[in-house]
């Protein structure tokens, strides 16, 4: 409702009953009064004029909410733009159903996906170890494993393992011996290029803590197969005097990267000459080629015998 106009007492009864003929337009001006209308009434019957009340968004800045099943004007009404029957017009239908056929998911398998089991490791560079090198924090003399890494400071937290990447490889020049969970070929190829050497061996968050509290001891050596190593194994644990040895893979695709030589894995050394380090798919071998025989040539064969 638009807001109302107070007028001055003195205009009202003039406003009220017909101006005489006579009247000028001079007379009526004169009477109307410059001061504003608060000023002449009450405080409690007067209500003021603002512009508050026509404020509006600016044409086509805002749309409209759709609106659907308000009458056939509204222009979505009846089946409200749902269309005519069906299941999609009844109810709501997973965006994955197609129509009650085997899913494509099911038939073409997953394309892509969170592994939630991954191992979460612990990454650092070259450069890094580079500068923990050159500010003494790290000997380079020694060999550097997790637990160096770790107590040094290079690596923040303990997780599943430490990755080493190539970020500085151009730079670095220590010959170090390092082991590490994993590492990229590039950085592989930087620490050779320097004079050292790199292994990879398989660690799990428990092996990591055992080694930083000292109830583990660090070797590369894998844990020989077959019952007739247990005693050995048992016997060289004992004189060690560690409470705990550090564990070996058993998943399928740890074993492979482990005894992987691109991988510098600490199971390399098991690997016979020639084999494919999978589990799974070997040695792609040299197909003879079939000798086509043709029905002449077999006819000549047949005449040699009889």
């Amino acid at each position: 409702m638009p807001p109302r106009l107070q007028l001055p007492a003195q205009l009202r009864g003039t406003l009220s009953r017909p101006a005489p003929a006579t009247a000028s337009l001079t007379s009526l001006l004169a009477g109307l009064s410059l001061r504003p209308a608060a000023a002449t009434l009450s405080a409690g019957s007067v209500r003021s004029a603002h512009i508050l009340a026509s404020l509006a968004p600016n044409a086509g800045s805002t749309k409209d909410r759709k609106r659907v099943g308000r009458g056939a004007s509204s222009g979505y009404g009846k089946t409200s733009g749902r269309g005519q029957k069906g299941r999609k017009a009844r109810g709501q239908v997973n965006p994955r159903f197609q129509g009650g056929q085997t899913p494509l998911i099911k038939i073409k398998g997953k394309r892509g996906f969170d592994n939630l089991n991954a191992p979460k490791l612990s990454t650092t560079n070259l450069e890094q170890i580079k500068e923990w090198i050159d500010n003494g924090r790290l000997d380079p003399t020694k060999p550097i494993t997790p637990k160096e890494l770790i107590e040094s400071g290079i690596i923040g937290s303990v997780r599943d393992g430490i990755k080493v990447l190539a970020r500085g490889s151009t730079t670095f020049d220590h010959p170090v011996t390092i082991t590490v969970s994993r590492a990229s070929a590039s950085a592989i190829a930087a620490i050779e290029a320097a004079g050292g050497k790199i292994t990879t061996r398989y660690y799990t968050r428990l092996a990591i803590r055992r080694l930083l509290e000292g109830k583990s001891l660090h070797s590369d050596k894998p844990l020989p197969f077959g019952a007739e190593h247990v005693e050995g194994v048992l016997e060289e644990a004992r004189k060690t005097g560690f409470k705990y040895r550090l564990p070996d893979p058993t998943s399928r695709w740890d074993v492979e990267y482990y005894r992987d030589p691109a991988h510098r894995g600490y199971m390399s050394h098991l690997l016979p000459e020639g084999k494919n380090p999978s589990l799974f798919f070997g040695v792609p071998t040299e197909k003879r080629a079939r000798k086509k025989v043709t029905k002449q040539a077999k006819a000549v064969e047949e005449e040699k015998i009889f």
